[in-house]
């Protein structure tokens, strides 16, 4: 399935937004996931040549943004690390699965931007679904039990569209498959 160009630009939109969403709830699993993706985006743009004819000022500010936000991070790192690992209300194992959960989730762009460079395209296959179930599966559970109605929302609504594009799959497959032993018989 090839991918909409608008589909990569309002994830790299929402990608900025749930790294601001994540530090305002002091919540590293929502920012590595999302900075991780965030050149994915980019690349994706890049491969449809919508990335260029972005204004030269647009692509600097969103090239830079993450390398800043990181830069900042790091140069403060005594108050990042005391605001995103020092709870006193969520355990470490809950920071670990929440970690896992969205490197799941990112790992769908990762398998995605692998699988589109070995195609020469920009295209969303249907592992791409399958990963992006499991993960939002592990991340709807997070924030669940960090009462993070943001998260439960967003990631409960992507769940219905990821069930929905493996069904959607799976018919097409199986309808592929049927044509195909019909012409060989």
């Amino acid at each position: 399935m090839l991918s909409p160009t608008l589909f990569w630009q309002l994830s790299m939109v929402a990608s900025f937004l749930l790294c601001l969403y994540g530090w305002l709830r002091n919540d590293f699993a929502i920012i590595i996931g999302q900075l991780i993706s965030y050149y994915i985006y980019i690349w994706n743009l890049k491969s449809k040549g919508s990335w260029e004819k972005l204004f030269k000022v647009a692509r600097i500010f969103f090239f830079f943004l993450p390398i800043v936000a990181v830069g900042y991070f790091l140069l403060n790192w005594g108050d990042t690390f005391t605001r995103l690992f020092r709870h006193q209300n969520t355990p470490v194992w809950l920071i670990v699965f929440g970690v896992v959960g969205q490197f799941t989730f990112t790992l769908r762009f990762i398998y995605q931007w692998w699988y589109s460079r070995k195609a020469g395209e920009s295209v969303l296959p249907a592992m791409f679904w399958m990963i992006s179930l499991t993960g939002s599966a592990m991340v709807i559970t997070y924030a669940i039990i960090r009462h993070d109605p943001v998260s439960i929302l967003g990631q409960a609504t992507g769940f219905i569209v990821y069930t929905r594009n493996i069904m959607i799959d799976y018919k097409s497959s199986r309808k592929l498959n049927s044509q195909e032993n019909a012409m060989q018989e």
